[in-house]
């Protein structure tokens, strides 16, 4: 293999209200993820807790050093030797609302990085379906990277953040070589902008992208798009798994190329060639 490749694996779950089937359903694939070979691990959006009666899902959610979840994740991370990705858990936060937050965990169980999904999923689409994560939600602050992962600088965001050209642009400024965007997509938004949007970012920010995704009828009703995706700087797809599904998760792997950033960056200079754009002067 060369020096430069990367195996990795993504878990593609159709998470349910049960926490603890959830956090096994994680541990089983970090372990059989090692066993394949792959250096990391990446989970989608929520996937210790997928509940719209917040009543009933408020019940499993607590402080981040409170959580069985995070504890049984990096407890498998550390028995398997192997980086996971933590697509996103619901924690308490400060105050009454809770944080849509990110993990990334070392192959010794430790916690190197947390992001706070920034951008909330206030929607009305026209299916009928309404969605407002800031009503239990409050909005993460700051741009995340992680220095020193297998795949190098490894960006972070979750889901809806996508939508949103800023945050991506920040992460090509810091020079990411991969960027994590675990999701949760409803149906319809999947069908229409999944693909695109997933290519657009790795192009933009000529680096990997790499989106762990829900996938399938959940629980408590809703249904999500899958296909989890891994696109390299080019924008060529290189891992689509589909609609795939079962209750323990399906495992997908796909080898990541250092070597394809520099080659990418060196035909289309795009970082490099980044000029502010200049405010127009009010009438």
């Amino acid at each position: 293999m060369s020096a430069d490749l990367r195996r990795i694996a993504l878990l593609q779950m159709t998470t349910g209200i049960d926490p603890a089937a959830n956090a096994a359903a994680m541990a089983r694939a970090a372990l059989g993820a090692a066993e394949e070979g792959a250096v990391m691990l990446f989970t989608p959006e929520m996937s210790g807790l997928l509940d719209r009666d917040r009543a009933r899902g408020g019940r499993h959610v607590v402080p981040e050093g409170e959580s069985p979840v995070l504890a049984e994740v990096r407890n498998a991370a550390a028995k398997a030797g192997i980086w996971v990705h933590i697509g996103s858990l619901a924690v308490k936060a400060e105050g009454t609302r809770w944080a849509n937050r990110a993990f990334v965990i070392t192959p010794t169980g430790e916690i190197a990085a947390r992001y706070d999904k920034i951008h909330m999923f206030d929607v009305d689409l026209a299916t009928g379906e309404t969605w407002r994560e800031s009503a239990a939600y409050q909005p993460g602050e700051a741009a995340v990277t992680v220095e020193n992962t297998p795949l190098g600088r490894l960006g972070l965001a979750i889901c809806y953040d996508i939508r949103f050209p800023a945050l991506f642009e920040e992460l090509g400024r810091r020079g990411c070589d991969a960027i994590a965007i675990p999701a949760a997509f409803t149906v319809p938004t999947g069908r229409a902008h999944w693909h695109l949007m997933q290519r657009a970012r790795a192009v933009e920010a000529s680096a990997f992208v790499i989106s762990a995704a829900q996938v399938g009828r959940h629980e408590d009703g809703r249904e999500t798009y899958g296909h989890s995706l891994v696109v390299d700087p080019w924008g060529d797809v290189v891992l689509d798994m589909g609609e795939q599904a079962a209750r323990e998760g399906v495992l997908g792997f796909a080898g990541i190329d250092l070597a394809r950033i520099a080659e990418v960056r060196a035909q289309v200079p795009s970082l490099a060639n980044r000029r502010p754009i200049p405010t127009s002067a009010r009438p």
